[in-house]
C-alpha cells in the first residue's frame, strides 16, 4: 500500500504550523505556539480512534494503539518543535513531484540552490517527490516528518485490525531541539518496554549511538563607567568575551572542522554589552573522557583570560545535557536487532552510524527506556536547504509496521 499521498498531506500541513522552541524560556513547553500542533494531534488521534489520549502537564501528547497480538509494549516518538537556529516562522512547504535530478531553486530566495552535486543523497532521489520550504525558512521535517510517519502508521493500524502487532504507545514531545523533550515523568507515562524515535536521516539508518553532551554558560562581569571617564577604570566585558572566543579552538574541534566520531566545542550565543556578557557553548563527544577534556579546556581558557584582568568576574558553569545511548543499548541490543530484522524484511539494508547530535531517545535510554533512532529521510536540517523525499518517509512508515509485526511474531 502506498502512503505517499497521506504523508505529503500530513507533512505539508504540520510544517506550516509555527512551533519553534526557545531555550531562554523556562516554561514547558518553552513556547505557547507549540500547543497549536500538539492540540491538533490530540484532535487527529481522537478522529482516528486511538485510545488513552493524554496531553500531559509538560506538553507531551501520548496515546495507545491497542495491540492485536501479544508482545512487548513498544513506544514510537517524534518531536513537534522546530530548531531555534534558523527562521521557522511562516513556513511555506512545497512539493516537487517526480524530481528530475537537477538543481532545486527557491521562489522566495532566488540565489539559493539545492544541488545534487553538493548533496549527493539528493541525486539518489530522482523520480521521488521532494518537499522543501520556500527559501526563507527551514522546513521542519525535523521532526514533523517523524510526526507524519507515526500518525500515518497509527491510522493504518487502527483501520486494519487484522494486522498483528503488540500494544503500541505513541508520544509527541515538545522542546527536543533545546534538550528538554524528555520530562522526568515521561518514562513512567509512556509505559513502554522499549521505544524508537523517528528522528533520523537517510533511508536505512538505525542508530544506537549518539553524542554525549554538556552545555557551558560563561558569565563575564566587567567594570562599567562612562567611556569619557574610563581611562584606567573601565573593564570591557565584551572585549573579554572576544578573547575567550578567540582562545577556543577554531581551526580544529569545531562543528565545521569535524565529522564522523570527532567531538567539538561550539560557541552558539554571545549576548550582553560592555558591562556584562554571556557566552554559551555546547560540548560534544562520543566518549565521556573526551567530553570532560573539552569542558576542562573551556574552563582553562576562562581562567587564563580572568588572570589577565583581576577586576573582572568570570565564571564558567557546565551542565550535563544528555549521554551517549550506546552505553545502555550495547548491553541489550534487542530493540536494535528487532528494527534491523524488520528493515531487512522490507529489503532495506540497515546502516548504523553514530548520531552527530542527540534525540529524545538519548535521554529516554539514559532514563531506563531503551530507545534507538530510526530514519525519516530528512536532510540538511536546521536551515533553508532542508528537504525530505516522501518515498523515504513511506519506507519509514513501512518500517514501523514491520517492527510491530516482528515483535508480535516473537510474542
Amino acid at each position: 500500500m502506498s502512503f505517499d499521498t497521506e504523508l505529503t498531506d500530513r507533512l505539508t500541513r504540520y510544517a506550516a504550523i509555527d512551533s519553534q522552541s526557545d531555550a531562554d524560556s523556562a516554561s514547558s513547553p518553552s513556547t505557547g505556539i507549540q500547543h497549536k500542533i500538539l492540540d491538533l494531534l490530540v484532535q487527529e488521534l481522537t478522529e482516528i480512534g486511538a485510545a488513552e489520549i493524554t496531553k500531559t502537564e509538560y506538553g507531551a501528547v501520548i496515546a495507545t494503539i491497542p495491540g492485536t497480538a501479544p508482545g512487548p509494549t513498544i513506544g514510537f516518538l517524534a518531536h513537534v518543535d522546530t530548531a531555534p537556529q534558523f527562521n521557522a516562522t511562516g513556513v511555506k512547504p512545497r512539493v516537487i513531484k517526480g524530481y528530475n535530478g537537477g538543481d532545486i531553486t527557491y521562489p522566495d530566495a532566488p540565489d539559493l540552490v539545492l544541488s545534487p552535486a553538493a548533496y549527493p543523497y539528493l541525486a539518489e532521489k530522482i523520480g521521488c517527490d521532494i518537499i522543501t520550504a520556500s527559501g526563507l525558512t527551514l522546513l521542519g521535517a525535523d521532526d514533523k516528518a517523524g510526526v507524519a510517519i507515526i500518525m500515518t502508521a497509527a491510522r493504518h493500524l487502527l483501520t486494519h485490525p487484522e494486522i498483528a502487532h503488540p500494544p503500541l504507545r505513541i508520544a509527541f514531545t515538545p522542546d527536543e531541539e533545546i534538550g528538554r523533550g524528555v520530562d522526568r515523568r515521561l518514562p513512567a507515562d509512556l509505559k513502554a518496554d522499549f521505544a524508537y524515535t523517528f528522528d533520523g536521516g537517510k533511508l536505512g539508518e538505525i542508530e544506537y549511538e549518539s553524542f554525549s553532551a554538556d552545555g557551558a554558560v560563561i558569565a563575564i562581569k566587567g567594570v562599567s563607567i562612562h567611556p569619557g571617564l574610563a581611562k584606567g577604570k573601565l573593564v570591557n566585558a565584551a572585549h573579554l568575551a572576544a578573547k575567550i572566543v578567540d582562545m577556543l579552538p577554531q581551526a580544529t574541534m569545531t562543528p565545521e572542522t569535524t565529522d564522523e566520531r570527532e567531538g567539538f566545542i561550539h560557541v552558539t550565543d554571545l549576548s550582553g554589552g560592555s558591562s556584562e556578557m554571556e557566552v554559551r557553548v555546547i560540548l560534544r563527544d562520543f566518549e565521556l573522557d573526551g567530553l570532560e577534556a573539552k569542558g576542562a579546556m573551556v574552563r582553562k581558557v576562562c581562567e587564563a583570560v580572568a588572570a589577565t584582568e583581576p577586576r573582572a568576574q568570570i565564571t564558567c558553569a557546565i551542565t550535563p545535557q544528555y549521554r551517549n545511548m550506546r552505553y545502555w543499548l550495547e548491553k541489550d541490543m534487542t530493540p536494535v536487532e528487532l528494527a534491523r530484522d524488520a528493515a531487512r524484511e522490507l529489503g532495506i539494508e540497515p546502516v548504523s552510524v553514530p548520531i552527530r547530535g542527540g534525540t529524545d531517545g538519548s535521554r529516554l535510554t539514559e532514563m531506563g527506556v531503551p530507545c534507538p533512532n530510526l530514519f525519516t529521510g530528512m536532510q540538511n536540517i536546521h536551515g533553508p536547504l532542508e528537504w525530505v523525499a516522501v518515498q523515504d518517509m513511506a519506507r519509514a512508515t513501512d518500517l514501523l509496521l514491520a517492527i510491530g509485526k516482528g515483535a508480535a511474531a516473537k510474542g
